[in-house]
């Protein structure tokens, strides 16, 4: 069995892990691509937003003025962490209810036999809307199939179903099921080519990649904060022009000003006082150089990819020594996600069996249906693994003693 080692880096796993409470519970956390564990700092900004005083958003009273700071630099860290505009950042309870919410108004601007196309790669968040929407609008749905045996989504899948009456591609930037980052620049150029915005699926993705939407060429790009290290909420980047052609369903008195329109009823501002906590600490880190938030980020992700690729490798190291295991994660792009099956036995006895052991690595196709249905595993998927920043070499250790364990079982 292949040992993990830490890697000459600035990265100190040691520190970071010294944030997380949830840690001292001694479990070895691979469960991050389904929510990760929270660092000190965010846990004390949202205790810090509600022990304040608050109220609705105003400039009268101390509790109006604390709510709309708390706005403020929200929109101005997650448009750092993005690379937008803060004008074109819009919060929500989750990735899904926003893009159900973009899905309907969108539809809006379509006619009968207009084209979607979506991707067999996403989470089904990132397909049932649009194909819901669709139905609703007479619009057409067009499918891009994935390679299951290299886990590639090539941009010429993306492209031979566009067409002049493609409105849209919704498509990920990363799966959360095998990892795959399929080419969005490029897909984005073709899509754009085609008359069609495109629409990105970022919450995967941004939990590992330094993301700037603007290079993706994404119109409109998701995420989710928890799985950052921040709260439970959604967030959409959109393109602040786009944003004022687009009139979504809203109640008379509410604001038509953007990016409020599309926010519907009370924020949750001891929430977005945590995703603005989230993005500090991730700034944190990394080497501390660069004179922006931005330029600390950057520099802060490319620290996170140099430690969490070093553990993948490890991982599949190890793996490679099971000749009962086979790991699905196989694009030359992709993220520290592995699915894994095993011949011959079910990946939920697998991970009952870990968990018992202090190893929590789930079971499932984690909403990525299409996907695993693809890979030919039908809804149950198999064993996820994922890294995230506070995971080290010995959480490697523990992952792959315990499945050789399991498989040593009869």
């Amino acid at each position: 069995m292949a040992e993990a080692t830490e890697r000459d880096t600035a990265y100190d796993v040691s520190a970071v892990r010294a944030w997380f409470p949830a840690l001292e519970g001694g479990s070895a956390h691979f469960d991050g691509p389904g929510g990760t564990q929270t660092p000190l700092p965010v846990i004390e900004a949202i205790a810090d937003a509600l022990s304040r005083p608050l109220s609705n958003r105003g400039d009268v009273t101390p509790g109006e003025r604390n709510a709309e700071t708390i706005v403020a630099e929200a929109r101005r860290a997650l448009a750092d962490l993005l690379g937008a505009h803060p004008s074109g950042i819009v919060f929500g309870r989750s990735a899904t209810q926003l893009t159900y919410d973009f899905s309907r108004t969108l539809a809006k601007t379509w006619s009968a036999g207009d084209e979607v196309v979506v991707t067999r790669l996403d989470h089904d968040s990132n397909v049932r809307p649009w194909i819901q929407a669709a139905e609703a609008a007479g619009a057409v749905v067009r499918w891009a199939d994935f390679d299951p045996a290299r886990g590639e989504l090539p941009v010429d899948a993306v492209r031979a179903v566009l067409s002049d009456r493609t409105r849209l591609v919704a498509v990920t930037a990363a799966s959360n099921l095998i990892g795959t980052r399929p080419a969005i620049t490029d897909i984005a150029r073709a899509a754009h080519d085609a008359g069609a915005l495109l629409y990105v699926d970022g919450v995967h993705y941004t939990a590992h990649v330094s993301v700037d939407v603007e290079a993706l060429g994404a119109d409109l790009f998701t995420c989710s904060p928890y799985k950052f290290l921040g709260p439970h909420m959604g967030v959409l980047a959109g393109r602040p022009d786009l944003l004022e052609t687009l009139a979504p369903d809203k109640l008379l008195p509410s604001t038509n000003a953007v990016p409020e329109r599309f926010e519907f009823g009370t924020l949750s501002y001891e929430l977005l006082a945590g995703a603005r906590a989230a993005v500090d600490f991730l700034a944190g880190l990394g080497p501390q150089h660069g004179a922006t938030r931005r330029d600390r980020l950057v520099a802060a992700f490319e620290a996170l990819d140099h430690h969490e690729d070093g553990l993948r490798r490890a991982i599949e190291d190890g793996l490679s020594a099971f000749d009962q295991v086979t790991v699905h994660s196989r694009a030359a792009e992709r993220t520290p996600t592995l699915l894994l099956t095993i011949d011959g036995r079910d990946t939920a006895d697998a991970y009952r069996f870990l968990a018992e052991r202090g190893v929590d690595a789930p079971s499932g196709s984690f909403y990525a249906l299409e996907a695993s249905r693809r890979l030919g595993l039908g809804d149950a998927g198999g064993l996820r693994v994922g890294l995230a920043p506070y995971n080290d070499a010995a959480d490697v250790h523990r992952l792959l003693t315990n499945l050789e364990a399991f498989l040593r079982r009869a």
